[in-house]
C-alpha cells in the first residue's frame, strides 16, 4: 500500500505495461464489466509468475498469522466473475511498506508492511482484504480496457507530466485526468468491498482507517490528490469511505455481537485528525487541532514535535526519539464528537523557547503507538 510510490510496484508495473503492449482485437467500448472471454490479464500474470515467485517467499515461513487471516478472508470471498483464482500469499523481502496483487490471485506483501502489521490480525485483514478485492473485481483487466478505450478515442495518455508538450498529443491532459479519476475510483471501490469482506470474516472495519492513518504517519502516500494521481490521498479516502465504514460496522456487529470473541478481537482506537488551524491571540499564537476518536477508553496524547529533517517513523508503529527534535505533549480524553486540542505560543514566531521549529503533530496511545499524524501549520514570523 505504498501510495507515495503508488501500489504499482516494479513487478506490478511490468504487468501493467505487458497488458498494454499485448493488445487484443475488438475490445468493448464500455469496460465497466470485464467480458467473460477476456483472459489477457491472466495470461500475462502466468508469464510473470516465475519472476514474482522467485523474488518472494511463502508467508507461512515467517508470518503464520498473516497466512491464517488470509485463509479466513478467502473463505468469505463472494466470487461473481466466474474466474477461478489460485489464491496464495507471498512476502517480498525488500523492507517496503507496500502490498500488491496479481490477477491470478497471488497477493504480495512487502516485508516492511508485514512487520508493521506484526501480531495484529486486524491490521493483516486491512492489508489483505483490499488486495483480494482488487483480484475479485479483476481491476487489472478493468484498467487495461479503460486505457484502451482512451487510446481508441484518439487521446494520448502521457506517462510523465501531462502539462508538458508532446509532438502528437491531442488531449493528453484530459486523458491522463480521466485515467487518474478512474484509478482513484477503483481504489475506493476496492476499499469498500474489502471493508465488507472484513466484516463477514470477523475483522472490525475500523482496522482499515487505523492502518491508513499509521501509513500516513510513516510518510507513505500523497499529501493531496492531484487530477492525475492514481491513488486518493488519506484524507480523501476517509471522506469517500465514511458511509462504507458505517455499513460494514453494522454488518460486523450483526455477525459478531461479542466483539472481543471475533477473529480480529476488539476494534482499534481510531483518531481522525483534521487540519490544524493557527489563531492570533493577545499574547502570541494558538494552534488548534480538531480530533475525532473512536473506540477510545482512557486518553490519547497529542505530541507537537520539531523535526528539522522531517524523518519518517522508519517502519515502526511507535513514536521514537529523533535526534535534534523537541516535543510538547498534551493529554486528552477526546470525549466529544469533535475535540479540539490547543497549544499556545507566547511569542510571535513559530519557534519555542528551545528554538525548535514545530513541523509535525502526532497522536499516540498510552503505549506510545502512533494513531495519526498531521502537519503543523506555519506560523507567521
Amino acid at each position: 500500500m505504498e501510495h507515495g510510490k503508488t501500489k504499482c510496484g516494479c513487478s506490478v508495473m511490468m504487468l501493467c505495461l505487458a497488458l498494454l503492449s499485448a493488445g487484443i482485437a475488438q475490445q468493448p467500448r464500455d469496460p465497466s464489466d470485464v467480458p467473460s472471454h477476456f483472459k489477457l490479464d491472466m495470461d500475462v500474470a502466468s508469464r510473470l509468475r516465475p519472476k514474482l515467485l522467485s523474488a518472494s517467499t511463502d508467508a507461512l515461513l515467517r508470518y503464520p498469522l498473516g497466512r491464517l487471516v488470509f485463509s479466513r478472508l478467502i473463505d468469505n470471498v463472494h466470487e461473481t466473475s466466474g474466474t477461478r483464482f489460485a489464491w496464495e500469499l507471498r512476502i517480498v523481502p525488500d523492507d517496503r511498506l507496500n502490498a500488491f496483487s496479481s490477477p491470478d490471485g497471488t497477493i504480495f506483501v512487502e516485508s516492511g508492511l508485514a512487520r508493521l502489521a506484526g501480531q495484529s490480525a486486524g491490521m493483516w485483514a486491512a492489508i489483505l482484504s483490499h488486495e483480494i478485492a482488487h483480484v475479485v473485481r479483476r481491476d487489472w483487466a478493468r484498467r487495461y480496457l479503460y486505457e484502451k478505450n482512451l487510446l481508441e478515442g484518439s487521446a494520448t495518455i502521457e506517462l510523465g507530466d501531462p502539462s508538458l508538450p508532446a509532438g502528437d498529443w491531442k488531449d493528453s491532459a484530459k486523458a491522463s485526468e480521466d485515467l487518474g479519476r478512474f484509478c482513484r475510483r477503483m481504489e475506493v471501490e476496492a476499499d469498500r468491498d474489502g471493508l465488507m469482506l472484513m466484516a463477514r470474516a470477523g475483522y472490525h472495519p475500523d482496522f482499515v482507517p487505523a492502518l491508513h492513518h499509521l501509513l500516513h504517519a510513516q510518510g507513505v502516500g500523497v499529501r493531496s490528490t492531484s487530477l492525475y494521481a492514481m491513488h486518493p490521498c488519506w484524507e480523501e479516502r476517509d471522506r469517500e469511505l465514511a458511509r462504507a465504514y458505517l455499513a460494514a460496522s453494522i454488518e460486523f456487529e450483526r455477525r459478531w455481537p461479542e466483539w472481543y470473541a471475533s477473529p480480529g478481537g476488539n476494534p482499534p482506537i481510531v483518531v481522525f485528525a483534521e487540519d490544524p488551524k493557527a489563531r492570533k491571540t493577545s499574547t502570541g499564537w494558538q494552534v488548534q487541532i480538531p480530533l475525532r476518536c473512536q473506540n477510545l477508553a482512557g486518553a490519547v496524547e497529542v505530541v507537537l514535535r520539531s523535526n528539522p529533517n522531517r524523518a519518517t517513523l522508519a517502519g515502526t508503529s511507535r513514536l521514537t526519539e529523533s535526534p535534534g527534535s523537541s516535543e510538547l505533549r498534551q493529554l486528552t480524553g477526546c470525549t466529544s464528537p469533535r475535540t479540539t486540542v490547543r497549544f499556545a505560543f507566547v511569542n510571535t514566531s513559530e519557534t519555542s523557547d528551545t528554538g525548535a521549529s514545530w513541523t509535525d503533530i502526532y497522536i499516540v496511545d498510552a503505549r506510545g503507538s502512533v494513531l495519526a499524524r498531521t502537519d503543523m501549520p506555519k506560523l507567521p514570523r
